[in-house]
């Protein structure tokens, strides 16, 4: 059975002959048991949240079947273990009673691959909230100067994913925090990045709480709200209105006067509705 792939981030630190490898300070890696209280969580963990029922399952998983995927570690100048990824499973395994759990350990491992390991590894597991993914794909691009086509490549995304998820952290913090809490979705708060000041984002958002309205009715307010406001277009004020009043009285149809020249010229507009009526109107005026 093949091993399962773990990205370019992990793959690139654990070796598949790993399990070959001699152990040692020279060795690339070694597969150990740490007791967990000389384990340091990792201190540019991108994950803030690691509350909730998930958490709980993976304790009563790991108390009825083990750590069955081994953290990963390196030694700290202080013969101390730092956890450059699984930090969800460290927290469970607290959880579940265990002492000591299983680690790959690497002693060729530094502070800003810790991190950079670290980001790419919570991104390729899917499992952050929108505002978590967005802060790790800006930092990979400015901790890193990588580009949005490098960070997309190097999480398996499309770049237009990273590029939408980067934009969400352009919103006011009182749309961030409802997106972190799950109130909104990510695609709420896209529509809602339409939206010029925070006065209309709030007032947006208010509407999409209190109405429960999904993405696309979202989507479809932010545009109406976008869409300029046509006032009612008053007419225009006739021009000669007592002749233009005598005219249509003494015609029997609408006749309109139209001045030019600061009213010192114009043309008479007489409407017709059929050829009878034209032929009427042309022998009243032959006639008058």
């Amino acid at each position: 059975m093949s091993r399962p792939s773990l990205g370019r981030g992990l793959s690139a630190l654990i070796p598949s002959d790993i399990l070959d490898a001699p152990t040692g300070a020279e060795a690339r890696g070694a597969l150990r048991m740490i007791p967990l209280d000389r384990i340091t969580a990792n201190p540019e963990q991108p994950r803030i949240t690691f509350r909730g029922p998930a958490l709980e399952e993976l304790a009563e998983s790991i108390r009825e079947h083990g750590v069955l995927t081994p953290l990963l570690v390196r030694r700290s100048e202080t013969g101390r273990y730092v956890l450059i990824a699984g930090e969800r499973r460290l927290r469970a395994s607290g959880l579940a009673g265990l002492e000591e759990v299983p680690c790959w350990v690497r002693e060729d491992v530094g502070s800003r691959e810790q991190l950079e390991l670290a980001l790419v590894e919570n991104l390729q597991r899917e499992d952050l909230d929108p505002i978590e993914t967005a802060e790790s794909y800006r930092r990979l691009c400015e901790d890193f100067s990588m580009t949005q086509e490098q960070v997309a490549r190097r999480v398996g995304k499309d770049r237009a994913t990273v590029a939408n998820a980067i934009r969400l952290l352009r919103l006011p913090a009182f749309v961030l925090s409802e997106l972190r809490a799950g109130r909104i979705s990510a695609g709420h708060a896209k529509a809602l990045l339409s939206l010029p000041d925070d006065d209309l984002i709030r007032a947006a958002l208010r509407e999409v709480l209190t109405r429960d309205l999904s993405v696309r009715a979202t989507e479809q307010r932010v545009k109406a709200i976008l869409a300029p406001r046509r006032r009612p277009q008053k007419p225009p004020e006739p021009t000669w209105p007592h002749q233009t009043e005598t005219l249509t009285r003494a015609l029997g149809t609408r006749v309109k006067i139209e001045s030019r020249g600061r009213g010192k010229r114009g043309r008479i507009l007489i409407e017709y509705y059929s050829e009878e009526e034209l032929d009427r109107l042309v022998r009243h005026l032959a006639e008058a």
